[in-house]
């Protein structure tokens, strides 16, 4: 279990984090997204004991990281950005080392190594040295340095970097696997592996939290919500856009053009509090005499979501 609770960091006069706070629970994938300079890195640095805050409380496991930050991480499996690596020793040798520094028994290490190296797909380079390696495998040696010690949470920053697709899958797999007993925090830049692969989302922005919960809680508490766009025949576009009154109350941005072929297209904003779905939609064309030749229902996506909170107008301070 993680607890952060008004979480500060200052590097000389600059805020890089401020009054950040957040829980995050065994079993749970979050993903820790922002743009560059947001503050995540820092973040992760405190989390891992590796900084300390100026104010504010970091836990793990009931652990202050400021008191305690040797047993900290004793609980912490984390992969930075930048993994160090031994570029002479091969994979097998340096996991051994690894393991040795994190105080595994000496009987028990060898089976933690191969473990090790066949969750992330070493088997086959477990004799290569590790400076012939390719970007993608170095990044797999990191992520088996973070599980070797089996802690209980993992951090890790951009885990997929340098992969490809086929390597993605199989680590995006992995993490998932590992997020059914343990407590993970992925940061990343790639939406699509937060949909894939977390269960909550926490969205910074020049060092605060601008949004946290699932994707779909959070696109719940954002002004707008469904964006509809349908394309109507048998009345003119101004009765059309009058028309889309009677679909209820919570519509905004309704506004109605002319097609080719005597076809209105219609687009207009849903709020969540609008029980407008395509069965009502349809009814409501029905009731006023048009054609429906095409609809099409846009949900706000992660990617309509991180862009809103994070853009020039989402900001939410200068920096």
């Amino acid at each position: 279990m993680i607890q952060v609770q008004g979480l500060t960091k200052y590097y000389g006069p600059v805020e890089a984090v401020r009054d950040v706070s957040f829980e995050a629970g065994t079993g749970q994938v979050l993903g820790f997204l922002g743009p560059n300079g947001a503050g995540k890195t820092t973040v992760m640095k405190i989390l891992t004991g590796y900084h300390f805050p100026d104010r504010g409380e970091a836990l793990i496991d009931g652990i202050s990281v400021q008191d305690n930050p040797l047993e900290v991480k004793k609980r912490i499996g984390y992969l930075p950005e930048s993994v160090p690596l031994y570029g002479d020793l091969n994979p097998e040798e340096y996991l051994t080392f690894v393991a040795a520094s994190r105080l595994v028994p000496k009987a028990e290490r060898k089976k933690t190594v191969e473990r090790a190296l066949e969750a992330c797909g070493l088997m086959n380079a477990r004799n290569k040295t590790v400076e012939t390696l390719s970007k993608g495998y170095k990044q797999r040696v990191g992520l088996a340095q973070a599980i070797i010690h089996d802690p209980p949470i993992l951090i890790l920053d951009e885990p997929t970097s340098g992969l490809d697709p086929n390597q993605i899958i199989d680590i995006r797999n992995l993490i998932k696997e590992l997020g059914r007993s343990k407590t993970v925090i992925l940061s990343t830049h790639i939406l699509q592996e937060v949909e894939a692969v977390c269960s909550q989302v926490l969205i910074i922005n020049e060092g605060i939290i601008a949004a946290q919960g699932s994707p779909e809680e959070i696109a719940a508490t954002m002004k707008g919500g469904d964006t509809w766009e349908l394309q109507l025949k048998g009345k003119s576009p101004a009765e059309i856009e009058a028309l889309a009154a009677l679909l209820g109350e919570g519509l905004s941005s309704v506004s109605a053009k002319p097609l080719d072929r005597g076809i209105t297209e219609l687009t207009f904003l849903a709020a969540e509090t609008n029980d407008v779905d395509g069965e009502a939609v349809f009814d409501w064309a029905v009731s006023q005499g048009l054609k429906i030749l095409a609809m099409n229902r846009k949900r706000l996506s992660l990617e309509d979501i991180f862009v809103k909170l994070t853009g020039d107008e989402g900001g939410s301070h200068e920096a």
